[in-house]
């Protein structure tokens, strides 16, 4: 079987807008949550998100600007990134994949084409609103030909994205693959449909605090904007171009609930992540760091820590668990490969990124996760885990590891 390693690393995220600034942002624990300030906003019941800071735009020339939405413009972006952390591959494009994934797409393109149709005609319309328009730019940028692929499968779609790009390798179809995840969720209609489904958090007044996974006094999550994209290769063909290696994505584990659209369970979840470990001939006592899902929602972190507690069993004591949302806000398809870019440099550094906000760690989590500070990871070859769960009832695992 293919060994499948990370060679560039890419992200666009309400704390930087590039890698380096994210990862310095995640290490000194400050948040991205700002109050919206937009008219649209003051009438919701959550009137905070963590929205990128810096106009994407201002990156690109003006034809390029115009012609990418800015689903578009994050995910060319974070690309850029990565292609270029990755020494930029010469590889045949024949052997070179794309899957970009987004659970919203152009879907806030289209509904401001809508509004843009009433008021001035079609001419004006944007025609970047299919959820797969990130991925076909990048496919046309980097000439893949293997493959350009746009999964949406709601919150696990970013790590749905490595899971693809782990097969389209391991199966021979690729040498190369840009894999990861944007989404621009920040709309009046989305976040009034979260609003009413009482899944965002309401602390109005205090928006950097209001992410709070693992708290007893959590009540919703921050929506959150950006992408994260990484460079996968083949092990055989980044040792022929002696390339650097950040860690290896050793395995991965998908489930599904089949319960609710809403509620998740936690043997699904574990489900996922007994498959992770299992395709990654990793044992339980290996892993020491995870990068959790955590969501800041009451239902969906107790689902978590019991998932966590049932798949390590003993060795759960052995877990620093990291829950970066807390400061990014969930990017809904980005989330995971954001937080797939924040484990590999966890490994990379040896370091976990602490979760912020935790007054009061809730009695039923069980787990020792990483606050405030920091944590040194140990050394020598170590695992983690990302875990990634959704509506509908999706779960992925990744398992990366660093020698």
């Amino acid at each position: 079987m293919n060994e499948v390693v990370i060679t560039g690393l890419g992200a666009m995220t309400p704390l930087g807008t590039n890698t380096e600034e994210t990862w310095d942002c995640l290490l000194a624990g400050k948040s991205g949550a700002r109050s919206l300030q937009q008219r649209w906003a003051e009438g919701l019941p959550s009137r905070i998100a963590a929205q990128i800071f810096q106009d994407p735009a201002g990156s690109l020339g003006r034809v390029e600007a115009r012609r990418l939405d800015r689903a578009g413009q994050f995910a060319t972006l974070a690309a850029r990134e990565a292609w270029a952390d990755a020494g930029r591959p010469d590889v045949d494009p024949d052997r070179l994949g794309v899957v970009l994934a987004s659970a919203m797409g152009g879907a806030a393109t289209l509904l401001d084409a809508y509004d843009t149709f009433l008021a001035e005609g079609p001419r004006k319309i944007s025609p970047h609103m299919l959820a797969s328009s990130p991925a076909a730019a990048l496919g046309v940028e980097y000439r893949a030909r293997a493959g350009v692929h746009s999964p949406a499968s709601t919150c696990v779609s970013g790590s749905d994205a490595l899971a693809q790009g782990l097969e389209m390798i391991r199966g021979g179809r690729a040498d190369v693959v840009i894999a990861g995840g944007v989404d621009v969720p920040i709309h009046p209609l989305l976040m009034g449909a979260l609003g009413t489904m009482t899944a965002l958090s309401t602390r109005n007044d205090e928006p950097e605090r209001a992410s709070r996974p693992f708290d007893r006094d959590r009540d919703g999550f921050v929506l959150g904007e950006g992408a994260g994209v990484v460079i996968m290769e083949s092990a055989a063909y980044a040792t022929a171009r002696k390339t650097a290696v950040y860690a290896e994505l050793s395995g991965v584990g998908m489930s599904s609930d089949g319960r609710s659209l809403v509620a998740p369970a936690a043997t699904g979840l574990a489900t996922a992540i007994g498959r992770a470990l299992s395709d990654s001939g990793t044992s339980p006592g290996d892993v020491v760091h995870v990068n959790a899902h955590a969501t800041s929602t009451p239902q969906g972190d107790l689902a978590e820590a019991t998932a966590l507690r049932m798949a390590f069993g003993s060795a759960t004591d052995r877990l620093a668990v990291s829950a970066t949302k807390s400061m990014t806000g969930h990017l809904l398809g980005a989330a995971g490969a954001v937080e797939a870019v924040a484990t590999v440099l966890a490994l990379h550094h040896r370091i976990a990124p602490p979760t912020i906000n935790v007054d009061t760690l809730d009695a039923g989590i069980g787990l020792d996760v990483v606050l405030d500070e920091p944590r040194t990871l140990p050394t020598g070859p170590i695992a983690a885990l990302s875990n990634s769960a959704g509506f509908g009832g999706n779960n992925v695992a990744l398992v990366f590891h660093a020698r």
